[in-house]
């Protein structure tokens, strides 16, 4: 059979349209679950099976559907704990689907929240997130910790202050860890971590977000991330200060499409090493 050059442009207009297609009206509401062991040396027994799913750059009010399918896995799945790192909206004015969202995805025992640079420049300040993540009953942090008991054990979340376009306080991060504490750090941009002296307290995981992981890449190659991305693009690192993952997040930035990079909620599971 002759192929034309006709032809030939017929067909790569198809695959265009047929990849147009997916990446705006089909990949961007696939929501994965991924599922990941967090291996931590003397996890006390009460801690050991714990489960900790990460919420992160839902960018409401974009794409509404992913968030809804976000919230019916978070309910399915029930985790023991569930951590939002920032980008949750991305106007002052859609606060209250900010809080609406948190109260739908509220752990069974403890959730907790940060910020990420789109509330930043939104202008909705720490003191604006936190009434609007109290109302939800959700726990929010910036540059301070909280502590989680579960049975006779603790569980301690540290979130920093988005490092984009806030003040991570690098200093909260010194200081001797207690032997007995099992610390997770909660950022939204990860790159900041790679700004710390090796000298500082390494928690048994940091959970980050931000990096959409590329949003719309081709395949095993990344065509953009964000300013504050640094070297991370998504999954696990396990060459940073500690354990990193970074996660491609429910949601998109700028432009509503993803493609090869399905949006993921991912779930944590503490394992005693």
């Amino acid at each position: 059979m002759r192929i034309t050059r006709r032809t030939l442009l017929a067909g790569a207009a198809g695959a265009a349209g047929a990849a147009l297609a997916d990446a705006s009206a089909i990949e961007p509401f696939r929501l994965r679950v991924t599922r990941h062991d967090v291996v931590v040396p003397g996890l006390p027994a009460a801690l050991a099976g714990l489960r900790v799913a990460q919420v992160a750059d839902v960018h409401l009010p974009g794409t509404p559907a992913v968030a809804e399918e976000a919230v019916r896995a978070i309910r399915r799945e029930m985790p023991e704990l569930v951590l939002l790192s920032g980008d949750i909206v991305e106007h002052a004015s859609t606060l209250p689907a900010l809080t609406a969202f948190a109260g739908a995805v509220r752990a069974r025992i403890a959730t907790a929240a940060v910020l990420g640079n789109w509330e930043h420049k939104a202008g909705i300040t720490p003191e604006i997130a936190r009434a609007a993540y109290g109302r939800a009953g959700v726990r929010f942090l910036c540059n301070e910790s909280a502590t989680v008991r579960v049975g006779s054990a603790e569980l301690r979340i540290t979130g920093f202050d988005d490092p984009v376009v806030g003040r991570p306080d690098a200093t909260l991060a010194g200081g001797p860890r207690r032997t007995d504490a099992v610390e997770l750090w909660l950022i939204h941009a990860p790159a900041w971590i790679d700004t710390l002296p090796a000298t500082v307290r390494r928690p048994a995981a940091i959970l980050s977000g931000h990096t959409h992981g590329g949003q719309i890449r081709l395949p095993g190659v990344t065509l953009f991330t964000p300013p504050g991305s640094g070297r991370y693009v998504s999954g696990w690192y396990r060459d940073a200060l500690a354990p990193l993952y970074v996660s491609r997040g429910i949601g998109t930035a700028s432009v509503r499409m993803r493609f090869f990079c399905p949006p993921e909620l991912p779930i944590f599971t503490l394992r005693r090493g």
